[in-house]
């Protein structure tokens, strides 16, 4: 299992926000390169990059931000928010992103998530399905998305997606603990590797979750605990291990 540090962006400077809400923002860093590296440095193998301003406005905007953390860390990221078209995809799969996270219009256009899984390939293309109380949000947590998350995850399944990113609305940023059974079932009923976000708060967190990898919980993202001090990155990294 993985622990993924999140690197999320709005304005150019790495932010967290509480449940999705973008007037509950904390500033962490003017610089989210250094950060990024910060987090490489404490043993960091991936990172999980949110473009925030993107996801509410529909389309990639903290490109700039993006190319400098892909220029001073070694390790792989993925990309997330307001990415739309195929030509999105390509462009951040050219400037050197491992993976692309789609979100919005896995539920949308499913018709567009399907060319980009068939065009790139089921390992480059990740979907993240965020959920409050099962049911998926969309547009940056905005909107329901009037789906069961169990369901629109088979979906992604028959279009060769092999990984989700599913979080826990109802707890991001809250550091109340995870519900790792939720996560387990998803995996199971899906046979799709899932990373778990939202809530982690704790190393014991890390814990619970590293029970069900053999269930399919490939990852975990951490936030606000590692910014907050919570918990210390290495540590997490090794428990994981």
């Amino acid at each position: 299992m993985m622990i993924l540090p999140a690197v999320d962006i709005r304005g150019g400077k790495c932010v967290r926000l509480t449940q999705g809400d973008f007037k509950q923002e904390i500033i962490y860093s003017n610089f989210p390169e250094e950060q990024a590296l910060k987090w490489q440095e404490m043993g960091a193998e991936f990172l999980h990059v949110v473009d925030l301003d993107g996801a509410k406005e529909g389309t990639p905007t903290n490109i700039f931000s993006i190319k400098k953390i892909l220029d001073v860390v070694e390790i792989p990221i993925e990309v997330g928010g307001g990415i739309r078209t195929m030509s999105d995809m390509e462009n951040l799969l050219d400037m050197g992103v491992e993976r692309i996270i789609l979100g919005s219009i896995a539920v949308e256009d499913p018709d567009l998530l399907q060319d980009a899984a068939r065009e790139f390939g089921g390992e480059k293309i990740v979907v993240g399905i965020d959920a409050r109380d099962g049911i998926v949000a969309v547009h940056g947590w905005g909107d329901s998305g009037y789906i069961k998350a169990e369901d629109l995850a088979m979906q992604i399944g028959d279009f060769g997606i092999s990984t989700i990113i599913y979080t826990d609305i109802s707890r991001d940023g809250m550091l109340s603990g995870v519900d790792a059974e939720v996560f387990a079932d998803l995996a199971r009923k899906t046979g799709i590797s899932i990373i778990a976000s939202g809530g982690v708060g704790s190393l014991d967190d890390i814990r619970e979750l590293k029970k069900f990898e053999d269930d399919g919980i490939v990852g975990v993202i951490v936030g606000k605990a590692i910014y907050e001090n919570k918990i210390n990155l290495a540590e997490a990294v090794e428990i994981a291990k």
